[in-house]
């Protein structure tokens, strides 16, 4: 056969071999918590951790100093930037002790950790690259060592002891009240008065190197790194006989603790944990393939609640000793999601989505599957001492590591007894009900119950022949079956709303529904349902996950699942009411699948509960009501949401207007992984009433109006309310202009503008006034005005008129005068014919004279110029060869009369008259085609 074939075969059997020994070693372990060096915000390795009296953790790390209150980490760099090697609280000081250099931590009134350095001004020196390594309090004094020296630090005097070393110091132990410390070939020193002494010499302890050192009855019990314990007794090193089971020889010890019970945790650099008892002996191993972070643990503490932590090569894990759960992670996924499990002899069986699996109760055995079973498992009976598995291909009995199908009918949900047949069992299925029937000490498949064919996943019997079936879609069916269980006689839908994930289930004699809506009892007489209103509080609105129940029967409890709680139901003791338990575990850290929620007692109050990812085991003996203090960590305000200054946390605060957003952080020291704590919180002064549990454990307030606050916040873990109610009160000032002064400002102010008001109105009202005078006397102008106006127009009206009447006068003078004149000679033309010319010509010569009277003329031109007096000035000066005869022409023609009217006044021919015409026209130098009387007229 080839060499290389030999080598890969070689090969491929050791890695079976590891994987086989992975899979065949299986335990329950504590709660395991895990902070990533992502989580706390610092370097992966983590040399030291302690505790301070209020329950805060300290981490000594490659970055600086972590802090940790329960809520969040914070990280203070190292003030050289150098790793912290070693970390302890004395008092009200955190000591901490890192590359060349320790010192101790304070908090200041923020809240905030501050650095003293204690190697400055003091008359020793650091030696080079010197880091400090342990750190150790007793009585006024702390010890900080390194691998030269240990330096002995008086408190109370601040002064300093040295103890120098040739040789390298490999580590301090307090032992009692007692400093203990090994010299690399020098031996175990003690400290006394101050000075050393030896007590265990190199020869007696073989240069082996120690780990730790604990104080026992008979003397001191030591723990080497890598030969296990020792007995040191009246100066003499013996074995330690012991009933212990660790490979002590294999392992290399690097970090340890004793508990508080007096058992041992140690840490190992590849092989993580070993929870050993006082007497040596292994009760648990936790390594990387069980939850730790990393194999290499660096340093290891026991907190005040029990639990352990450990500060790993990579990482921070907390593990919950003494918590009341323990986990199983199925970590291959071999398992798959537990939907049932059950315990037989001593079995312990666990029907998954992949299959059913066992083992053996108290071993660390894996799981072994149960060949057959493959597929989702939906129930496991225990009925009349077999065990029966409804399975999705049908109906199993199981018998240890074997399966028996006895049922193919699809999808069995339940397999249950029917009283008073023996011989007879009825299991629900994915088409409604089936009867499996026992002969000759055999159970098989008898017949399906004809005429109901809806999913039976919930029943009850009411009777040996009635039953309540409840589907979650379609409601509850109450059903009646016949004498030999071959057909539902009669069946009908009862008045309940049906919901998702509701369940149907009998309990100390009741049949008892629970859905979205509530809890209901079934009323038999009324054939209804009635609501439990206190119970339907606990598993309805925002509590409802699931209406599961489950009736543990040997216990009597009724069992129930809401969002925060696992919910259990006893008879009352002294009373007929039920007593109702809770267990404060949500549905998220329980990891149950919704709907098929599972629980299974072990015995003696331990419960199996499974989960996604294997299942959860529950100790009621271990269950504490712990109540705990909720602190304040920080408290910033500003005035911008981004750009908040740290406040003083000791004395109440008063903040400027502007400044009135802020922001408050609190915590509670829970390191429990399966618990957790919500917060509330009011602020009185606005927000007076508590608001809703969160798990939020800060809180922001942004542009508050000014007054008095008081903030306070409380907790609850485990549903116990903490110890406390913080508290935190301060003021925001009144605006700048709200202020005493600013108000009197204002009332002067106020005084001044009404004066000035007053002022000014009374300015403007003398001004309104001047200038309604000025108005009413201009408008008293204008009136006169208008009515001398109105007078003077009268007047021209009244001219007018008599202009008018004049010019009538004047046209009827005028007329007159022409028809005067045309009777008189009309009369001389007459009397010209007469014979007796004598007398005639006398009359003639009468009527001549009359008609070339000038004393009309005058009269005529007075009455003329009188109505229109410029013109004859107007034409004399326009025309200044005009005669006093062409003056008279103009005046007929002014007054537009024609030739024929025109000649008898002027006692002329009508042809006199336009040679006079002509010639006045000529000596107004018309043009031809330029009218006379026109001219005449418009001038």
């Amino acid at each position: 056969m080839p060499v290389f074939y030999k080598l890969n075969i070689n090969l491929c059997f050791l890695l079976t071999t590891l994987l086989l020994s992975v899979n065949f070693y299986a335990q329950e372990i504590p709660p395991i918590q895990i902070f990533t060096s992502q989580d706390y915000g610092a370097e992966d390795q983590n040399w030291a951790i302690t505790q301070a009296e209020n329950n805060f953790i300290y981490v000594a790390n490659n970055k600086g100093l972590l802090e940790y209150n329960g809520a969040s980490w914070a990280l203070y760099n190292s003030p050289n930037d150098g790793i912290l090697r070693s970390v302890r609280v004395v008092g009200d000081k955190i000591y901490s002790g890192g590359y060349m250099d320790f010192g101790y931590w304070t908090k200041n009134n923020q809240g905030k950790l501050m650095y003293t350095s204690l190697i400055n001004n003091q008359k020793f020196s650091i030696k080079e690259d010197e880091d400090f390594w342990g750190i150790i309090d007793i009585e006024g004094y702390v010890l900080f060592q390194s691998f030269d020296r240990i330096y002995i630090y008086n408190i109370e005097e601040d002064s300093f002891d040295i103890i120098n070393s040739d040789s390298r110091i490999n580590k301090m132990f307090k032992v009692g009240e007692t400093i203990y410390f090994q010299i690399t070939n020098k031996g175990v020193f003690k400290i006394e008065n101050g000075l050393q002494t030896l007590v265990i010499s190199p020869e007696a302890i073989a240069n082996k190197e120690l780990v730790n050192m604990f104080v026992i009855d008979s003397g001191l019990l030591l723990l080497t790194k890598e030969n296990g314990f020792f007995n040191f007794i009246n100066g003499e090193i013996l074995p330690w006989y012991q009933d212990s089971d660790i490979p002590f020889s294999n392992l290399s010890i690097y970090s340890s603790v004793r508990l508080k019970d007096e058992s041992f945790v140690l840490g190992t650099i590849a092989n993580g944990i070993f929870h050993v008892d006082k007497n040596g002996k292994e009760l648990l191993k936790i390594n990387q393939s069980f939850g730790l972070s990393n194999n290499t643990v660096l340093s290891i503490k026991e907190d005040s609640y029990d639990n352990v932590w450990l500060g790993l090569d990579n990482g921070i894990n907390v593990i919950n000793l003494n918590s009341p759960y323990s986990v199983y992670t199925d970590k291959q996924g071999v398992l798959g999601t537990v939907y049932v499990a059950a315990h037989v002899e001593d079995h312990l069986y666990l029907g998954t989505n992949q299959g059913l699996f066992y083992k053996n109760i108290s071993s660390k055995d894996k799981f072994r599957f149960i060949e057959g079973t493959k597929g989702q498992v939906w129930s496991l009976s225990v009925v009349k001492g077999a065990l029966f598995c409804g399975h999705d291909k049908g109906t199993f009995l199981i018998n240890k590591g074997n399966a028996k199908e006895i049922s193919n009918v699809l999808g069995t949900w339940v397999v249950k007894e029917i009283e008073g047949f023996p011989n007879l069992l009825i299991q629900g299925n994915y088409k409604g009900l089936n009867i499996l029937e026992k002969k000759a000490n055999t159970w098989s498949y008898r017949n399906k119950i004809e005429g109901f064919d809806i999913s039976s996943r919930y029943f009850e019997f009411l009777g040996s022949h009635e039953l309540l079936v409840s589907h979650e879609h379609k409601g509850v069916y109450k059903i009646k079956i016949d004498d030999d269980f071959n057909k539902v006689v009669d069946f009908k839908k009862l008045s309940i709303n049906e919901g998702v994930k509701s369940s149907i289930i009998s309990y100390d004699d009741k049949i008892l529904y629970s859905s979205k809506d509530g809890f209901f009892s079934y009323d038999v007489k009324n054939q209804t349902f009635i609501a439990d209103t206190v119970l339907s509080k606990l598993f309805s609105g925002k509590n409802y996950v699931s209406g599961k129940l489950i009736n543990d029967r040997e216990d009597n409890k009724l069992w129930g699942f809401s969002n925060n709680d696992i919910i259990y139901i006893e008879p009352g003791k002294l009373s007929s009411e039920p007593k109702i338990n809770t267990i404060a575990i949500s549905g998220e850290v329980r990891k149950s699948k919704s709907g098929f929620e599972n629980i299974l007692e072990l015995g003696n109050n331990v419960y199996l509960i499974g989960t996604t990812e294997g299942y959860l085991i529950m100790d009621l003996n271990k269950l504490k009501n712990r109540a705990l203090d909720i602190h304040l960590i920080s408290v910033g305000n500003g005035s911008h949401p981004n750009e908040l200054v740290p406040l003083d946390l000791m004395n109440p605060s008063v903040f400027k207007n502007k400044t009135n957003n802020i922001k408050f952080k609190y915590s509670v020291t829970n390191y429990d992984k399966l618990s957790t704590s919500k917060y509330q919180y009011k602020l009185t002064g606005i927000y007076d009433n508590w608001s809703d549990w969160s798990t939020s454990s800060e809180v922001f307030f942004k542009n508050l109006p000014h007054g008095d606050y008081t903030f306070e916040a409380r907790a609850i873990t485990g549903g116990v309310v903490s110890n406390n109610i913080l508290s935190y009160t301060f003021s925001i000032e009144k605006p700048w202009y709200l202020k005493p002064l600013a108000i009197i400002s204002y009332f002067v102010l106020a005084l001044l503008f009404i004066y000035v008001l007053y002022y000014f109105n009374k300015k403007h009202y003398k001004k309104q006034q001047k200038k309604l005078i000025e108005k009413k006397e201009r408008q008293l102008a204008l009136e006169q005005s208008e009515n001398q106006r109105q007078l003077i127009q009268f007047k021209n009206k009244n001219l007018q008129l008599d202009i008018e009447n004049k010019n009538r006068e004047l046209g009827m003078a005028t007329m007159n005068l022409v028809k005067r004149n045309e009777l008189l000679s009309n009369i001389k033309s007459e009397l010209t014919k007469s014979k007796s010319l004598n007398e005639v010509n006398k009359v003639v010569k009468l009527i001549n004279s009359s008609i070339n009277n000038t004393n009309d003329w005058e009269l005529f031109e007075e009455a003329f110029n009188n109505v229109d007096k410029d013109f004859m000035k107007r034409i004399k000066t326009l025309h200044p060869s005009i005669t006093p005869n062409d003056l008279r022409l103009c005046a007929y023609l002014r007054l537009n009369l024609s030739s024929k009217e025109i000649a008898p006044l002027l006692n002329i021919s009508h042809k006199s008259v336009e040679v006079k015409r002509y010639r006045l026209r000529k000596k107004l130098g018309l043009e031809h085609e330029q009218s006379l009387s026109n001219y005449i007229i418009e001038l």
